[in-house]
């Protein structure tokens, strides 16, 4: 048996969630990263003692559609799953429910599933520092439990979780961060955008209609970590006074 800890993390809150979960369940896994553009996702095969922890932020109630293209490729061959569905404003929704739809399509066995909070990757002040101490103890009492259910052998699909169908629709945000005049050009916003939305050549230019405003770019720019006023970090938080 393999565990595998599964993510989409753009700005470290369901990485942080998803490694407190995975490290109480388990000594030993193995990370696979959503979130790295040319990843060879289909080349992922699982068997059927796997275990999959799959942890995705929710989007406007959604799983990011990113996210999903990746899963769908990756072949679950009956490995079970769990589902984790972070969060850091008023709610999950749908995201649960479209997250085990995902992965039952591409042959894996969902039999677990939960909820966690994280700080809001834009508007930061909520959900602040999570999770925290407590969210810690909560979370490794899930996975001590899941765990002990798996090997009592009292867990099996389907699951029934909350969540519509069909889902509620995802407009978007329309924040989209920019460089500002104090861009040093090093590229790493482009080298880590999830989905390449940012030019390479020019990491002044963001494809607006690509971009998931999922503020990586923000979280790793390094002027912003050196508190410049004129980074992408002052373009986004300029759009944040008038959300």
């Amino acid at each position: 048996m393999s565990v595998y800890n599964i993510l989409f993390s753009p700005t470290g809150g369901v990485k942080k969630a998803a490694d407190i979960f995975t490290e109480a369940f388990c000594a030993e896994s193995t990370c696979i990263d959503l979130t790295q553009q040319t990843g060879d996702y289909a080349s992922f095969s699982f068997a059927p003692q796997d275990i999959c922890i799959v942890s995705v932020p929710s989007y406007g109630g959604r799983v990011p559609a990113i996210a999903v293209t990746r899963l769908a490729r990756m072949k679950g061959n009956a490995a079970r799953a769990i589902l984790i569905a972070v969060y850091g404003n008023r709610d999950y929704d749908d995201t649960l429910v479209e997250l085990q739809d995902t992965l039952t399509a591409c042959g894996f066995s969902c039999i677990a599933a939960i909820s966690a909070i994280a700080e809001h990757s834009i508007m930061r002040q909520f959900a602040a520092g999570r999770p925290d101490s407590e969210d810690e103890k909560e979370l490794s009492v899930f996975a001590r439990r899941i765990r002990s259910k798996m090997e009592d052998k009292t867990l099996s699909a389907p699951l029934t979780l909350p969540g519509k169908r069909p889902y509620q629709q995802y407009g978007g945000v329309p924040l989209k961060p920019q460089a500002g005049k104090s861009c040093i050009r090093c590229g790493l916003c482009a080298a880590e955008c999830p989905v390449g939305a940012i030019d390479p050549s020019d990491p002044s230019c963001t494809d607006s209609q690509r971009c998931i405003s999922c503020m990586r770019c923000i979280t790793l720019c390094p002027q912003r970590e050196q508190g410049s006023s004129h980074g992408r970090r002052s373009e986004a938080e300029k759009g944040l006074q008038r959300i």
